[in-house]
């Protein structure tokens, strides 16, 4: 099944804008569940999505959460800016806000630049080629 896309390129489910594969939760759920197939899935899918969850709420008060050979995330503060609005030209200020943050672990960023051996990044092909 292809999905449209802003311009003239499609994008196949499961591939993301850059051309690489994307993992949604459904798919890391039924992973699990392929290599602990002791478990039900039901229970796989509850540990996930409890996860999930303790992490947006420890977010949510402004904690730090680190997972060591992973990454960390924390909260980056973005203050108010001057913006305008690109259909009327119109000047607003936008309102200070957090933003979520994720910085990957030495392990993660090692097994992500080692996989780009067997796995290249793909080159951006222009609309005309399509």
């Amino acid at each position: 099944m292809e999905i449209p896309f802003y311009s003239k390129k499609w994008l196949r489910v499961g591939e993301n804008f850059t051309g690489g594969m994307l993992m949604v939760k459904s798919e890391l759920i039924q992973q699990i569940a392929t290599k602990q197939s002791h478990l039900p899935i039901k229970d796989i899918e509850a540990s996930v999505n409890y996860i999930v969850d303790c992490m947006s709420d420890s977010l949510g008060d402004g904690h730090r959460i680190e997972i060591r050979g992973f990454g960390s995330f924390s909260l980056h503060y973005r203050p108010s800016r001057k913006a305008h609005n690109p259909k009327t030209g119109a000047r607003v200020l936008t309102a200070a806000k957090y933003t979520p943050h994720f910085k990957p672990g030495k392990d993660c960023r090692d097994r992500v630049n080692e996989s780009r051996k067997t796995h290249p990044i793909k080159a951006d092909h222009d609309d005309a080629e399509d």
